[in-house]
């Protein structure tokens, strides 16, 4: 019997595998830091963590923070190590070695932590998911103007289609870094803005405003998209339908550009 570890197994994403590779009949261990019996901060490591790798057949890598990612796969790396683990799967961002964001550049030295570790490993980069932008949007919709990048698009993707990828590659042999993973459709933010106030029934003019810095630049630019692998099927606006029913109008937003 095959046992995985998913790190960050009650995240959005970690979740979603973990009851993938349950229905496909694979045994899951689930480590989070409040998830018993792996309860365990990745970025401190200790006695849990070895204890939640010893025995594992892979572990895929869902676990990820604002501060801390690089530490937490140290320790993680670590203790696959000492356990022999065969098999690292992690969950990366398209975009990590383009735009220099904090957070781009930590994934990014994660990524590089794993392939100079010299375990088997496999790395999948994928597009910001639907229910990422929707919650941007949705805070922004809060003023009485709605405020998007000018100039600025994103390819947003369907997180349980992700899970379904990284399951098929967990249950896989080690591939390296494998093709990107995108969205169905590459979409301008006045284009992703307006369909949010229209399923969410809100109205609000959308105001392009432009920004200044280099990620800014890096993101006007694509860096953080994949319209050569656009293998995403769900749409944005499926994901709204979905998340506000029936809630939507037909109209109500004004552009200001």
């Amino acid at each position: 019997m095959t046992t995985i570890l998913v790190t960050g197994g009650t995240g959005t994403l970690g979740r979603l595998v973990t009851e993938r590779l349950r229905a496909d009949g694979r045994t899951v261990r689930v480590l989070s830091r409040r998830t018993q019996p792996y309860a365990v901060d990745l970025r401190e490591g200790g006695a849990v963590l070895d204890a939640a790798v010893s025995g594992a057949d892979t572990i895929v890598h869902c676990a990820s923070s604002p501060r801390g990612d690089e530490q937490a796969a140290r320790n993680l790396i670590a203790a696959a190590r000492r356990a022999g683990v065969p098999h690292l799967v992690y969950i990366s961002i398209v975009g990590v070695d383009v735009v220099p964001l904090r957070y781009y550049r930590a994934k990014l030295a994660v990524e590089k932590l794993i392939e100079e570790s010299g375990l088997p490993r496999t790395v999948l980069r994928t597009t910001q998911f639907h229910d990422l932008v929707a919650q941007l949007l949705g805070g922004l919709a809060r003023l009485p103007v709605m405020p998007v990048p000018a100039g600025m698009s994103d390819q947003p993707i369907e997180v349980a289609e992700v899970a379904d990828r990284l399951a098929e590659l967990a249950t896989g042999a080690p591939a390296g870094r494998v093709e990107d993973m995108g969205g169905p459709e590459v979409r301008t933010f006045p284009e992703l803005a307006r369909a949010y106030l229209r399923a969410s029934g809100k109205r609000r003019p959308v105001l392009g405003v432009r920004l200044a810095g280099r990620a800014y630049r890096a993101f006007r630019s694509g860096g953080h998209l994949t319209p050569g692998r656009a293998v995403g099927k769900g749409t944005f606006e499926e994901y709204l339908a979905a998340r506000f029913g029936g809630r939507g109008r037909s109209a109500g937003t004004a552009e200001q550009r």
